[in-house]
């Protein structure tokens, strides 16, 4: 197999999966190094938009359409590895918002679509010198999480329940709506 074959081959199995796959198992399926595989995903990813890399592996963005709101709470030292955890789940965190007992519902977008859109967004944060928007709630923010399908969302919520991030809905809160909150 020549290298314009494999390169075509890996992005045959990107698309084909919603899972990421390691760079080293590209390689052994290919018999190639590893170091071939991140050249040929290079490569791929100069031409090919919606490749991501994730500490997991290489995946596809898929074409999101499922959506759903989480509330969670956690300090600002947090907002990274929480956005981090959203996005290395397949998630594609579309805006923040919080409920103020004075200002009512206020959202704000953020697009944050890889770990680099999170370390982008943490260092914009630390050279304004601002807080993160749920520091008027005491750590208490919704996101609004897009993702290729139900099961990738189930996936986040799981995570954040598992890092102890999600936090528990009020009665008033607890709607099934698509693009509400929802358990």
């Amino acid at each position: 197999m020549n290298t314009g074959e494999r390169r075509g081959e890996i992005l045959k199995i990107l698309k084909q999966t919603e899972v990421p796959i390691a760079a080293r198992e590209l390689a052994g399926r290919f018999g190639v190094s590893r170091q071939v595989i991140v050249q040929d995903l290079a490569v791929i990813r100069a031409s090919t938009p919606g490749i991501l890399s994730t500490t997991k592996g290489y995946v596809m963005e898929q074409d999101s359409s499922c959506t759903r709101e989480f509330k969670v709470r956690h300090s600002q030292d947090k907002a990274a590895q929480e956005l981090n955890l959203i996005v290395d789940c397949g998630g594609h965190v579309k805006n923040i918002s919080i409920s103020h007992r004075v200002y009512g519902r206020v959202s704000a977008e953020m697009d944050i679509r890889s770990r680099q859109d999170v370390r982008e967004f943490i260092q914009a944060l630390q050279n304004s010198r601002s807080t993160v928007l749920s520091s008027a709630t005491s750590g208490y923010h919704y996101h609004l999480i897009e993702a290729s399908s139900e099961e990738r969302l189930d996936l986040i919520r799981n995570q954040l329940e598992k890092a102890g991030f999600l936090a528990p809905l009020q009665p008033w809160e607890q709607h099934t709506e698509k693009g509400n909150i929802k358990l």
